[in-house]
């Protein structure tokens, strides 16, 4: 059998006011792992640049040669190239926007 009052408890348990924010210094290594992310996204963004400059190539020879396959797969390598590059210079902007939002639920 069911108490009348019981709903009304189990809400009174439940905590209301959670605050939890990122902690810098909660973990040894975090420094560590900032300069690992810093080096994958500076390494990530050197292919990009080298993966635009192959697909420009590639484009280039394909349009010249006249052939419709290469120049239309040079096309494709550069915009996969800005992409993963745009991508990648905002990956820390979209987080924190996202980290933001969020939050704000």
């Amino acid at each position: 059998m069911i108490k009348p009052g019981l709903p009304t408890t189990i809400v009174s348990l439940i905590p209301q006011d959670i605050s939890i924010s990122p902690n810098g210094n909660g973990l040894p290594g975090i420094g560590q792992l900032r300069s690992i992310v810093g080096a994958s996204m500076t390494v990530g963004l050197i292919l990009a640049v080298l993966a635009l400059i192959i697909s420009a190539i590639v484009w280039a020879l394909g349009a010249n040669s006249s052939n419709p396959h290469l120049a239309g797969r040079g096309k494709l390598g550069v915009l996969v190239g800005v992409g993963a590059a745009i991508i990648t210079g905002a990956s820390v902007a979209l987080v924190n926007f996202f980290w933001n939002v969020g939050q704000s639920v």
